[in-house]
């Protein structure tokens, strides 16, 4: 799941960021309005959720709800203000906000209202995810590979799961590199353009060493495939 998470306080930005990406998260942190909405509006990254503050230079929280829903995008939206009146609930409501928090507040709260935004939205809620003999393990971090018990688990790190999980998602369907690379790496990383194939290798050396295929297929000049064919 990527987040963008709208947050001009470094301490605090710094804070959710660091919780977040320990929950498996891509997060995309930038601290005013007009970089959100710039990256809103990229053809490279696809949002399922977004944590606005409501004071924000450029464009407020409030106003990036208001352009969201103006252009019919159902992106669900977690609003962050010290503006804890009645009133001002309300207008974050109605402004097209889908809930709200207000500081100061304990991370486990914010984990616990993401899960409850996940809930309420079917499309962005993890299910357990299956391809051929492969199923992705959200609870324990891990890829299990066979089709009876007992199945084989192999442990993963963040950033393998995420690049299974996304291409698995996309099963026998090439997904080019770059998509990969701006979809599962922040923008804040910079990543070096040959980060996607350094960590193909990574990961198929694991498989390898787990006596496992590895599904992924590099069809060269164009990407990678998870191949549902043995």
């Amino acid at each position: 799941m990527r987040i963008l998470l709208v947050e001009d306080e470094t301490d605090l930005g710094m804070a959710i960021e660091r919780v977040l990406v320990s929950e498996k998260y891509v997060v995309d942190w930038v601290t005013d309005g007009a970089r959100a909405w710039h990256c809103l509006e990229s053809q490279w990254t696809d949002y399922t959720v977004a944590i606005f503050d409501w004071l924000l230079p450029k464009l407020s929280g409030l106003e990036l709800c208001q352009r969201l829903r103006l252009r019919q995008n159902p992106l669900p939206v977690l609003m962050l203000t010290a503006l804890g009146q009645p009133e001002h609930r309300i207008a974050g409501l109605d402004a097209g906000a889908d809930d709200y928090l207000v500081k100061p507040f304990v991370m486990e709260e914010l984990l616990a209202r993401l899960r409850a935004l996940q809930r309420r939205s079917p499309h962005i809620q993890p299910q357990p995810l299956t391809v051929g003999s492969f199923t992705l393990d959200y609870a324990n971090n891990a890829l299990c590979v066979g089709l009876t018990p007992p199945l084989q688990t192999i442990p993963l790190t963040i950033k393998e799961f995420q690049i299974l999980t996304y291409l698995m998602q996309n099963p026998d369907r090439i997904v080019a590199g770059s998509k990969i690379r701006h979809q599962l790496w922040d923008l804040n990383e910079e990543p070096i353009s040959n980060v996607v194939a350094a960590q193909m290798r990574l990961l198929r050396r694991k498989l390898a060493a787990y006596d496992c295929h590895c599904p992924i297929e590099t069809i060269p000049s164009q990407g990678y495939r998870f191949n549902t064919q043995p």
